[in-house]
């Protein structure tokens, strides 16, 4: 890695906007085309993998799926789960693999036209111009937190997801965490092992089994070519949809909230906000939704053993027979009401709010009505602006390590061809640009 300056005035023919692994994606296809070009990173390359996942963190997917542009995993676990510092080494690795001219510690601060042609990017560091401007700072930048938050007592500490490292940098005493996405299931898990009593407030979220038949599914499902399906082809409905849940933790198993609570962890329906229960105390309320949301996480994680199972017979392929699961416990009553003396913590995992405010007077050519970027395989409207790294960009496994070389390789293509030559009615089209599942 080339450990980039920005000069005052400098010109760059392209200026990548994050250093993660989709802005070092790309550079590397830059750099292999010989395209002067510029890399900006708000903090320090992958920065997110260290400071953006708890102590525990593993990845979901196997470590085979770790597939950059000329780099692959090839360690000793291709089957296994890298822990939140060896992704972090890797995705580093990776930028000292070829020179990627990355400036760390810069800021991108705003975005505008210029009346040559191009654009000015104003920066903490001081203003650059390019031809084009790509970026690749994902879709999730500011934590959510609902508005009932602020009524809870301030000596209940609050976390979100994204800060939350282990149980025992909370205080002791009940944890109530929100949100039953993969950091909600799995940050659940990692305050039980730990022996705290954990109450979980569950929502909509499917999960996915582990293994089956003898593989992982997620093998299964590459090798199905379900990451490879386009965009297009789902709907917009997919925009909203919240990731599978499951775990890689001590080699990877299934994340099963019924035996969650045959564990004693105790479980709620959607959270509401702030009330009152039947005594007139103080309590975070919750709607009755949990015996439905289980039986919904259960049915998503049985169709896809359906789609397995009809993909092992359609090729005739030899795998192990296993039987189906069976509810391991079923709630005998939906609780609606939790006393918020009871708590200590709670910790949020609610989702993140896409910030495009530095996107400038652009904003308006290159989002749509609910505030997600237009584009069609990352080409927005906007002549010289592009995106990458977006969850369902172009596939399901556009946010993944296993899409991203595939969308960075296409951009590359485009943006050396001339990309914003094309129809109008194609660069109208806008493409979900959210989180996958369901």
């Amino acid at each position: 890695m080339i450990r980039a300056r920005v000069r005052g005035d400098a010109h760059h023919r392209v200026v990548v906007v994050g250093a993660g692994q989709a802005g070092l994606a790309l550079s590397h296809e830059l750099v292999a085309r010989g395209v002067d070009h510029l890399v900006l990173e708000r903090e320090s390359v992958a920065h997110e993998w260290r400071d953006g996942r708890w102590d525990a963190f593993t990845l979901v997917t196997p470590n085979w799926h770790c597939r950059l542009p000329g780099y692959a995993y090839d360690g000793p676990d291709p089957d296994g789960f890298m822990r939140r510092d060896e992704v972090y080494r890797w995705v580093r690795r990776y930028a000292d693999t070829f020179d990627a001219p990355v400036a760390e510690g810069v800021a991108v601060t705003r975005l505008a036209r210029r009346e040559r042609g191009g654009f000015v990017v104003s920066t903490s560091a001081g203003v650059v111009t390019a031809d084009v401007v790509v970026a690749a700072v994902g879709g999730y930048h500011r934590p959510v937190t609902p508005g009932w938050a602020g009524a809870l007592p301030r000596r209940v500490v609050q976390v979100h997801s994204h800060r939350y490292r282990s149980a025992d940098r909370l205080p002791p005493g009940p944890v109530l965490v929100v949100g039953t996405g993969q950091s909600g299931t799995q940050i659940a898990e990692d305050l039980l092992l730990a022996g705290r009593e954990v109450h979980l407030a569950a929502g909509r979220a499917p999960r996915v089994a582990r293994r089956y038949r003898g593989r992982d599914c997620m093998t299964w499902l590459a090798e199905m070519g379900v990451y490879d399906v386009p965009v297009a082809a789902r709907g917009l409905a997919k925009r909203e949809s919240t990731n599978h849940y499951v775990t890689g933790r001590d080699g990877g198993r299934d994340i099963d909230l019924r035996d969650f609570a045959r564990r004693g962890m105790h479980l709620y329906g959607r959270a509401t906000g702030v009330g009152v229960d039947a005594s007139g105390a103080a309590a975070v309320t919750f709607a009755p939704t949990l015996a439905a949301d289980l039986d919904h996480a259960d049915a998503v994680a049985e169709s896809i053993k359906d789609d397995i199972d009809r993909h092992i017979a359609a090729r005739g392929i030899s795998a192990p027979v296993e039987p189906r699961y069976t509810p391991v416990w079923r709630p005998d009553g939906e609780p609606t009401s939790l006393p918020v003396d009871r708590l200590a913590a709670v910790v949020w995992s609610v989702g993140f709010r896409a910030d495009w405010s530095w996107l400038g007077p652009l904003v308006g050519a290159v989002l749509d009505d609910e505030g997600h970027p237009r584009h069609v395989r990352g080409l927005s409207p906007e002549p010289g602006l592009a995106f990458l790294g977006l969850p369902w960009q172009h596939t399901w496994g556009s946010g993944r390590f296993l899409g991203v070389a595939q969308d960075a390789r296409h951009l590359a293509e485009r943006l050396v061809a001339g990309g914003w030559a094309r129809s109008a009615d194609e660069l109208a089209v806008s493409v979900p640009a959210a989180a996958v599942g369901g």
